[in-house]
């Protein structure tokens, strides 16, 4: 069993101890991904993901501070500002830091200590549209993998193309202040030789971070990449990821149901390990490349259940913007002051 603390104390995660804009400035640091849902297998990779205070700068200042990320090490941690923004819309890659077990922290500071507490006041029933729509990308990225191998080159592209503005829109939700211009993605008669139609792009953009404009590309061309690796596919390690993104469709549906549910957010999928390894190693995949039938029933089943839930929430439409802002002002003022 890995010893994360031990692993955080390790050279190559020095940046977290000398970084300016981290060290003691962290609220929080928790497991991410496999490890925090309990579905990690042998060779999992290991993700952090965490939370630090702004600095007076970034609030009186004109410094900017939005996230931290180290790819040698899949740690992201995100200002206490910019993740306020995002869990006042319910984004599940962020509302899951507050739901994991206690000993799935391994830094919890005092003012992480009443973030953790407070975090009951960003949840409302926004959490059916946020976790639905990662939910309905998981799937079409399922659909999309089934279908593509027999679709001709004109189809294909018609795919891509929604698939592309699917990932593009995953990107805007991480991205809030992604407003410095506009891009458009569409279909004409092919300039590369080979094909009858391609996918153009129109892009218009002012005073735009040259990170930002690195990530939005690289959401594009991955999704572009995989597409022109079909036929040179590893098929076992392709089949691999399809159950692992159907095990995730289901995970999302069930941490959606139960927030809306119980107004609770319970990361660590522990009683619903079963259902979720199952599906993760292939128990509902057929020979032929399906899903088998009885996995579209199991997900028709979370659809139905989500939608009554959203109905029956013990949740509000929205958040009490007025407890929020008292308490984002209260944690600003102490990071102000925070030496």
């Amino acid at each position: 069993m890995t010893d994360f603390i031990a692993l955080m104390n390790t050279s190559q995660y020095d940046f977290l101890r000398t970084d300016p804009r981290l060290g003691d400035r962290i609220m929080l640091l928790g497991l991410g991904g496999s490890h925090a849902y309990g579905t990690s297998r042998e060779g999992s990779d290991v993700d952090f993901r965490g939370v630090a205070l702004n600095r007076p700068s970034d609030i009186l200042g004109l410094t900017r501070f939005e996230q931290y990320e180290s790819r040698e090490t899949d740690t992201v941690i995100y200002s206490f500002n910019k993740i306020v923004g995002l869990l006042l819309e319910c984004n599940p890659n962020t509302c899951e830091l507050l739901g994991l077990d206690p000993d799935q922290y391994l830094i919890v500071s005092p003012l992480g200590r009443e973030l953790l507490e407070n975090g009951h006041l960003f949840l409302s029933k926004r959490a059916a549209r946020s976790f639905g729509g990662y939910a309905g990308a998981q799937l079409r990225r399922i659909q999309n993998a089934l279908a593509r191998d027999s679709m001709d080159q004109n189809e294909r592209e018609q795919h891509i193309l929604r698939s592309v503005r699917s990932a593009l829109e995953d990107f805007c939700r991480r991205f809030k202040t992604f407003d410095k211009g506009s891009v458009e993605l569409y279909i004409d008669k092919a300039e590369t030789p080979g094909m009858d139609t391609e996918i153009f792009v129109d892009a218009s953009y002012s005073h735009l971070p040259l990170r930002h404009y690195e990530t939005m590309w690289r959401t594009m061309h991955n999704v572009v990449r995989d597409y022109d690796h079909i036929g040179k596919r590893n098929r076992k390690k392709d089949d691999n990821h399809l159950n692992k993104h159907a095990m995730h469709l289901i995970r999302l549906f069930m941490m959606a149901i139960e927030i809306l549910e119980k107004g609770e957010i319970r990361t660590h999928r522990t009683g619903d390990l079963e259902l979720l390894m199952k599906i993760r190693n292939g128990g509902f995949w057929r020979e032929d490349r399906t899903f088998d039938r009885e996995f579209y029933d199991i997900l028709a089943d979370y659809e139905s259940r989500l939608e009554k839930a959203a109905r029956n929430s013990v949740l509000p439409d929205n958040p009490d913007m007025e407890q929020v802002g008292a308490f984002v002002e209260a944690v600003n003022r102490r990071a102000v002051g925070h030496v």
